[in-house]
């Protein structure tokens, strides 16, 4: 069927873009070929760079970090750390002091009469004694654990 002559032809329908209304008024992201260029591209300049200029001395910020150390707890063990003066990673040497504990253990056998020198066995007792930790690199004193 051909149209009749006083009627101009249909036109193509509209694009899906034009019927939903997506990026109609938006340009688009990519050049549009000409209708005399390729699609694939061949032929079409590049938009030109309109960045500005990186400066030539850029200024250096300098910031400090300061890492803390886990608190460690020191018990009646050698314990593992990161020792404060030397940086290295240790297990500390103990070392035994009489403490409180030791002296009142040792009143408290006087109290019940081991006088003939019964009363100074706390003082050979670890268990009974403070712990003082060292390093075993600088023997610098990390630590102690007291018993009382």
């Amino acid at each position: 069927m051909s149209a009749p002559s006083g009627i101009p032809a249909p036109s193509a329908p509209p694009s899906y873009e034009e019927t939903t209304g997506i990026n109609v008024n938006y340009p688009h992201p990519y050049p549009v070929p000409d209708p005399g260029q390729k699609p694939d591209g061949k032929g079409m300049n590049p938009p030109p760079y309109t960045g500005q200029p990186m400066p030539a001395n850029n200024p250096v910020t300098v910031q400090t970090v300061y890492v803390q150390q886990p608190v460690v707890v020191f018990y009646d063990r050698p314990v593992q750390m990161c020792c404060p003066s030397c940086n290295q990673m240790i297990v500390t040497r103990l070392s035994y002091e009489s403490g409180a504990l030791t002296w009142l253990s040792c009143g408290g056998l006087c109290l019940l009469g081991c006088i003939a020198g019964c009363c100074l066995i706390p003082f050979c007792i670890d268990a009974l004694k403070d712990v003082d930790h060292f390093c075993p690199n600088c023997n610098a004193h990390v630590g102690s654990y007291k018993r009382l």
